[in-house]
């Protein structure tokens, strides 16, 4: 029995598409259909996923640029294995969000129409991470840092200017302090949705520690949402940079802790951005340090509860079905 189980579930009615998780083998951490489809169905009504790259199954041969092409082909396969209703009535990888280096300029164009084709139709754009700080101890996760102004860079951009030519979104992953370029990646690319990722990156620790965070955070994502070609996903607060210390609990914390730690950034964000341009993510499985799945959703929906039925309908599903081109019952 999960810890969770007698826990009941916020609006188990309201449909929800998780905008937003992976699938992995990552250092023993198997997280694959099947494990996916388990928290699907612990209680929220999941009617489909997106799933967004995190460096699962690469090609080992052929041309470097190309490897992330097998990514997309993994997911694609998942996602005719959940099309059987084997695993559900979730619609698992309904889209998918691959990666593509952008830094090789105009020639990523061959490398997106690569992608398009492993994708089955289901392919919907890319992330390209960004991350980057003067601080080497902020960059807690397996990847190296992107190198610092890489958003401003003429060669990142020529590779950019490929997607507005195939109707693909870019998912933007950044810390918060390198939203001033993304606002002027935006302004430069106004035909291209860019959906940023992670409440903006948002950080809390060692420099970013303190009652100062909040206030600066708030100010680059206001300006991040007066260009009207982004969006905003909100999740991703669960990681240890975000420093709500989640990884040092005793005992996880109940949906209804997540939802006060959590609200601020979540009621700011909807009040930037609005509803129709705001859609909520589980980033399972990292956020698996907030808790279960369940748990998780229970924190989000708690944190909105004050939202109308169409405001909801918007957050939870109906922005993610309109920017990932979900064709859904």
């Amino acid at each position: 029995m999960s810890a969770d189980s007698g826990t009941s579930v916020v609006e188990p009615d309201l449909p929800v598409i998780d905008s937003h998780h992976h699938l992995w083998v990552h250092h023993g951490d198997r997280y694959l259909i099947e494990e996916f489809a388990a928290d699907a169905a612990s209680g929220h009504r999941i009617v489909a996923s997106v799933f967004v790259e995190c460096g699962a199954m690469l090609r080992r041969h052929g041309p470097p640029e190309f490897r992330t092409v097998g990514e997309v082909e993994f997911a694609a396969g998942i996602a005719a294995m959940s099309e059987s209703g084997l695993y559900g009535p979730t619609r698992i990888c309904a889209a998918i969000i691959g990666r593509a280096d952008l830094q090789v300029g105009a020639r990523v164009g061959e490398v997106l129409d690569a992608l398009a084709a492993a994708g089955g139709g289901r392919f919907r754009g890319i992330r390209s991470p960004t991350v980057w700080d003067a601080d080497p101890a902020l960059n807690l996760g397996v990847r190296p840092y992107a190198p610092p102004g890489l958003l401003l860079d003429p060669t990142y951009r020529e590779g950019f200017a490929r997607l507005a030519e195939r109707d693909l979104v870019y998912e933007a992953w950044q810390f918060f302090p390198q939203l001033p370029d993304l606002c002027g990646l935006a302004d430069a690319f106004p035909e291209t949705a860019i959906v940023v990722n992670h409440c903006g990156g948002l950080v809390g620790l060692n420099a970013y520690a303190g009652l100062e965070t909040f206030p600066r955070w708030k100010a680059f994502v206001t300006e991040v949402a007066r260009r009207p070609n982004t969006l905003m996903k909100i999740g991703g607060l669960s990681g240890r940079r975000c420093g709500f210390g989640l990884q040092e609990r005793a005992t996880p914390p109940a949906a209804e802790d997540l939802a006060r730690l959590w609200r601020p950034y979540v009621e700011t964000c909807i009040e930037l951005f609005g509803p129709s341009r705001c859609l909520f993510e589980s980033n399972f499985p990292p956020d698996r340090a907030a808790g279960s799945y369940r748990t998780v959703w229970n924190g989000l929906k708690l944190a909105v509860a004050g939202c109308s039925a169409e405001e909801k309908r918007d957050l939870f599903s109906e922005t993610a079905r309109r920017v990932y081109r979900l064709d859904l019952p």
